[in-house]
């Protein structure tokens, strides 16, 4: 019941007991709470440091307790005085940060004057993520493309994914509709659901990416390879026109409970209609795949498959039949 105030189990019921029966000395607190002699002796000594109890004035062989209220008074004092030298250490640990950060900065050839940072390698990302987490207040929007996740990436996220929607903060991700076929991301985003958070799926996304309260954005400097280093953006124009195309994303995506999307009134699947788009813009099997989250062979065999279904024998002449059939537009065929 003390604990809270720093006198342990142990300790405290030592204290209850002397105020009980005043009359125990050691012997006697040994027979009557069933310990070792040597942990009623520690626990007088813890009690004697707290100034709990004291040698008696009328008989100076015997501890005498001081009463509760005046032993609740002593303990609260003592925690003040414990929280005041504390707050000096964290007011100075403060003022080093506060110097050390100002010092590094002023090494950077990227300090931000223009709403853009740049983040150079994969710690830094992740230091610049784990200070962020500790700033969002209300959303946290996530692009994750790339597929499955890694277990490196879901282990480092989980703790402070965790700690965001403990804080109440609405979190909204989209993935891509490969993951369905990842057990372990499955699991993962089925996770974060049940904490609280909104997963969804697409079949492509353009780059990964976090906002922040609508006022930060965090991307990778290189979709390709997005441990290289990361873009941090917080010009407001900027913000506008990511979260306009996080909000666009969002609302044609599925939900993570619900079964992806079969045939569209064209014939096609979603993922068929975006390798579609993706064959007619030029994009090789290996860029399909990054963008569908899948192995550059699966990609092949979609490729091949549309290719098949609509009796065209080049990616090109699949472009044009996709025009005619009413696949695509016009403009992009």
């Amino acid at each position: 019941m003390l604990d809270l105030l720093g006198l342990d189990h142990q300790t405290e019921s030592v204290y209850r007991a002397m105020l009980d029966h005043p009359e125990d000395g050691v012997e006697g607190l040994v027979a009557r709470l069933g310990r070792p002699a040597k942990e009623i002796r520690d626990a007088l000594d813890r009690l004697s440091e707290l100034a709990l109890v004291r040698f008696s004035t009328e008989d100076p062989t015997q501890l005498h307790a001081v009463s509760p209220h005046l032993g609740i008074e002593i303990l609260l004092a003592r925690q003040q005085a414990e929280l005041a030298a504390q707050q000096q250490r964290v007011e100075a640990s403060r003022a080093v940060a506060a110097r050390l950060i100002s010092e590094f900065a002023g090494q950077q050839e990227d300090v931000p004057e223009a709403g853009v940072q740049y983040l150079r390698g994969l710690e830094s990302i992740r230091d610049y993520l784990t200070a962020l987490n500790h700033q969002v207040r209300h959303e946290f929007l996530a692009f994750a493309p790339g597929g499955p996740q890694t277990e490196a990436n879901m282990q480092a996220s989980r703790p402070l994914n965790q700690r965001l929607l403990e804080r109440g903060v609405q979190m909204r991700t989209i993935y891509l509709d490969s993951i369905r076929r990842d057990a372990a991301t499955v699991a993962y985003a089925e996770w974060l659901v049940d904490k609280g958070g909104q997963v969804r799926t697409v079949p492509s996304l353009p780059n990964r990416m976090i906002i922040c309260d609508r006022q930060v954005a965090i991307m990778a400097a290189d979709s390709n390879a997005t441990s290289v280093g990361a873009v941090v953006l917080s010009a407001p124009g900027l913000i506008a026109a990511l979260c306009t195309l996080f909000d666009t994303t969002w609302q044609a995506a599925e939900a993570l409970g619900t079964p992806p999307a079969g045939r569209e009134q064209e014939g096609l699947t979603r993922q068929q209609a975006e390798v579609l788009h993706l064959l007619a813009e030029g994009h090789t099997d290996d860029a399909i795949a990054r963008k569908l989250g899948v192995s550059p062979r699966t990609a092949r065999r979609f490729a091949n498959t549309l290719m098949a279904q609509l009796d065209a024998r080049s990616r090109f002449q699949a472009g044009v039949r996709a025009v005619q059939y009413g696949h695509l537009p016009a403009s992009v065929g």
